[in-house]
């Protein structure tokens, strides 16, 4: 059994309970508990607070944990980021009043910056050699310029509208951040085992959501400009229609191209053309 913790409430508890079920994992009811075990994987789930779970995994308590990598950075616990998870991205910025005169950061001289995440920032102002007073807060960080309270501040950003809105202007990225799996360092083998098998599921759903699958008709005498359209995981299938003279074809396509492949199969001359999404991918 390997225990894994996640975050009780905030913006990675839903999307970490979804890719936990996308990688056929059965949980039971998770309303209001504080831990719960897998029906059909060895996997035992914690619900933490985000700032917690460096800790519990750094002393064992938890095997493994899904956090931001901003928490990460910021607690310095002694874990490793096993897996890089693709939602919850955000970066942690430096932002300024509008009136603010920004001419890099040596404009930061001598200011006061308000921030959640005082380790990561000093570590920051240190390579950059700039000379400034963190005041830690633990929350509305925004609002520190305009109380008075400090010249800037350094905080979490993901569309900028909350910047925007206390008369706030992003100007510097000192972190881009996202949802990780962390790892205990002395996990042992055989919990190692269970945390590659997640990871390969895991990754097979992440594969999955770039790729749709593709299945449309052609004239036999189209087939080869619509299989050059369609290179597939390895080369398409392709099968006889009932109708003489017709062929199925079915492919994989990356999301990234999608449209403009559709565009192509048509002037190729393929009909019915039908869109799946992909659960899983197994390369």
């Amino acid at each position: 059994m390997i225990r894994l913790a996640i975050q009780k409430s905030g913006r990675l508890s839903e999307d970490s309970l979804a890719l936990i079920r996308e990688c056929g994992i059965d949980l039971p009811d998770t309303k209001n508990k504080l831990r719960c075990v897998a029906h059909n994987f060895p996997v035992e789930i914690l619900f933490l607070r985000d700032d917690d779970i460096p800790g519990y995994v750094a002393d064992g308590t938890a095997d493994l944990g899904i956090v931001g990598l901003n928490v990460v950075e910021e607690t310095r616990k002694p874990v490793e980021v096993a897996e890089r998870l693709g939602f919850g991205t955000c970066r942690l910025s430096i932002a300024v009043p509008k009136t603010f005169e920004w001419t890099g950061l040596e404009a930061l001289n001598n200011k006061r910056i308000a921030t959640s995440y005082p380790n990561v920032l000093q570590d920051f102002l240190e390579n950059a050699k700039i000379s400034a007073s963190i005041h830690e807060i633990s929350g509305s960080v925004e609002i520190a310029p305009g109380i008075g309270l400090a010249d800037a501040i350094c905080d979490l950003v993901s569309s900028g509208g909350t910047l925007l809105s206390n008369g706030l202007k992003e100007v510097q990225v000192i972190l881009q951040s996202e949802a990780v799996i962390i790892r205990d360092t002395a996990l042992s083998p055989e919990k190692t085992a269970l945390l590659d098998q997640l990871k390969f599921r895991i990754r097979s759903v992440h594969r999955a959501r770039n790729f749709k699958y593709i299945l449309l008709n052609a004239p036999n005498e189209q087939v080869p400009a619509v299989i050059g359209l369609l290179p597939g995981m390895k080369s398409p299938t392709v099968l006889p229609l009932a109708l003489s003279g017709w062929s199925s074809v079915h492919s994989v396509i990356q999301e990234d191209q999608f449209w403009e492949v559709i565009e192509g199969l048509k002037a190729a001359g393929a009909q019915g053309i039908l869109v799946v999404p992909i659960e899983k991918m197994i390369l």
